[in-house]
């Protein structure tokens, strides 16, 4: 009995001390063994376009892992079904599912266990999607566990795939909209905490929700998602087919400044991002500036038409070389009449001529109307990587240079911007910001519109009508007018040619060409600009194509009614 008592006596005592002495000691010591936090990710926002047709959404992906000390034979199934399943035999079911070897998995618990002979944790695989998700689930392996990820997926692939952006494989925005607007997007994640047995699996009924995760807010965009896949094709045909390094298209709405198509060629995918050279994923149309050649003798025209220098009928003896009282020599690409109008300049795309007219500008003027058009400052966009192109202070203008920016050397700009002076002429001289992004709603239907800078004068109503006029004459009377002109509509246009920096100060061989048109002309509603570096023809023929199918598009697409009056005619020569 004596023996009996003292037994007991030592039971309760030890029961007093574990559950009452030292109960607090035990239960932290078990809750960091069994009580686990998780993070609950918050899915991002959409991004959609400007109707509302989704180019990025939030998905569901999960991590495969395991429990490599549990990962041993187990039973499966019930009553006269049930079956021993060994390691290996799931291993082959894993990789069955993941595309793995099964000599791979079981690489994973060997090495794991090797190193750490109580090892809980593992990777089998990252990024499943949902179906092998279940596929895996359904196995019914118990030392095999998911963890959800954030993840993204663009349903149109490459549809302004170098506008959005991508995601890392954590849910890290890393490029484009998807980074510059990750304040918009990105969701808040929440918290949770559950406890789990001795063998790793998650206790039924024992989450707890401390923090509610809230989800990213949605962006929606400027661009239509149809007119940017056809822009996108109908540049990537024609690169192609002129073998060009690299190729740009942008339709850009006249009256609000809003881009409906930012074409880059080569394009990326978002969702196989590796599928494309690092240096194509993000956007030339605004990465990329370039010396814009003759389309900145529109800019030029508008100058000297607006001071009341000159207007289409004002002439000047124009001959194919010339050199200038300071010594910069100027000469044509080609021969022509040298008796020129203003008119007759743009048609013939003379430098001579242009710099004749525009030498009567001051530098200080010159400078001034530059950057009201929006050169040398990025645009109201602010798109990641963007460039706000070269604009030199007039003292920084060498005798060469004075002259040579009248017809597009000298300077560099990209084709955003130039999209956006030709925008300026376009709406009856006033230049809008440009504009990508619509707005942001917020899941509880809050909007957030982009904060824009105010719109700009550049040149009075009637310079820039003046100017739209004798851009009309440039498709009436040029050698590219049959393949820009499009049947039933006005359509002023301007090319350009220039020769592309070798990257050591000089000129390399390549070119890169380009053309800017305004539809219709009598009342423009949109600017279509397209560029080519460094193609086979080496000519502006080569982008005709596709500014001719892609101002075709805008007219059907939105609408526009035929015009119902003449293009002016102007005398070219005198």
């Amino acid at each position: 009995m004596l023996i009996v008592v003292a037994f007991f006596a030592v039971v309760v005592v030890r029961l007093i001390d574990i559950q009452i002495v030292r109960a607090a000691e035990y239960d932290a010591a078990s809750a960091g063994k069994m009580s686990l936090p998780a993070t609950v990710f918050a899915p991002r926002g959409d991004i959609t376009d400007a109707n509302g047709i989704v180019l990025a959404d939030a998905i569901l992906k999960y991590d495969v892992t395991m429990s490599p000390r549990n990962a041993r034979e187990f039973e499966r199934g019930t009553g006269e079904n049930m079956h021993k399943v060994s390691t290996e035999e799931a291993a082959m079911e894993i990789a069955s599912i993941t595309g793995q070897k099964p000599e791979d998995i079981l690489g994973a618990i060997s090495s794991s266990l090797t190193a750490n002979p109580n090892a809980d944790f593992a990777y089998v695989t990252r990024g499943v999607g949902v179906e092998q998700f279940r596929a895996l689930n359904q196995l019914e392996i118990p030392w095999l566990y998911f963890e959800q990820i954030p993840s993204r997926a663009y349903p149109n692939g490459s549809v302004a795939g170098n506008l959005l952006g991508y995601v890392g494989s954590d849910g890290t925005a890393l490029a484009g909209l998807e980074l510059t607007q990750d304040s918009c997007l990105a969701g808040e994640n929440g918290q949770e905490t559950y406890e789990r047995g001795a063998d790793g699996v998650r206790i039924p009924g024992s989450t707890v929700t401390s923090v509610q995760a809230k989800q990213g807010s949605q962006l929606r965009l400027t661009i239509d998602s149809d007119l940017q896949w056809y822009a996108q094709q109908v540049l990537a045909t024609q690169a192609q087919a002129q073998d060009a390094r690299f190729g740009i298209a942008v339709v850009l709405e006249v009256k609000t400044g809003k881009l409906r198509a930012v074409a880059d060629y080569p394009s990326v995918d978002p969702n196989n991002v590796d599928a494309t050279p690092e240096q194509y994923r993000g956007s030339y149309a605004f990465a990329a500036p370039y010396e814009p050649g003759s389309t900145m003798k529109s800019l030029t025209a508008a100058m000297v038409v607006d001071t009341g220098m000159a207007d289409h009928a004002s002439r000047v003896e124009a001959p194919s070389l010339m050199e200038f009282a300071n010594g910069a020599r100027v000469k044509d690409s080609s021969d022509h009449d040298p008796n020129l109008t203003l008119q007759g300049v743009l048609v013939e795309s003379s430098n001579v001529g242009m710099s004749l007219f525009g030498e009567g500008l001051s530098p200080d003027q010159r400078f001034s109307y530059m950057t009201k058009f929006g050169l040398g400052q990025p645009t109201a966009v602010g798109f990641l990587g963007e460039s706000a192109g070269i604009l030199y202070d007039p003292e920084q203008w060498d005798n060469q240079t004075y002259y040579n920016m009248f017809f597009g050397q000298g300077l560099a700009a990209t084709a955003v911007q130039m999209a956006g002076a030709y925008q300026a002429i376009g709406n009856n001289g006033i230049r809008l910001p440009v504009r990508l992004v619509e707005e942001c709603t917020s899941p509880d239907g809050a909007v957030t519109a982009p904060s824009l800078p105010e719109s700009v004068r550049v040149v009075s109503a009637s310079a820039a009508q003046e100017v739209t006029g004798m851009l009309e004459g440039v498709v009436t009377n040029g050698w590219l007018g049959p393949q820009l002109t499009i049947p039933g509509y006005r359509v002023a246009a301007k090319t350009g040619t220039a020769e592309m920096s070798a990257g050591d100060g000089t000129y390399s061989t390549s070119f890169i060409v380009s053309i800017a048109g305004l539809i219709p002309a009598e009342d423009p509603q949109y600017v279509v600009l397209v560029t080519l570096a460094n193609p086979s023809s080496n000519s502006t023929a080569a982008v005709a194509p596709v500014i001719h199918d892609l101002m075709e598009q805008v007219v059907k697409q939105y609408r526009i009614q035929p015009s119902t009056s003449n293009s002016p005619y102007w005398p070219v020569t005198y």
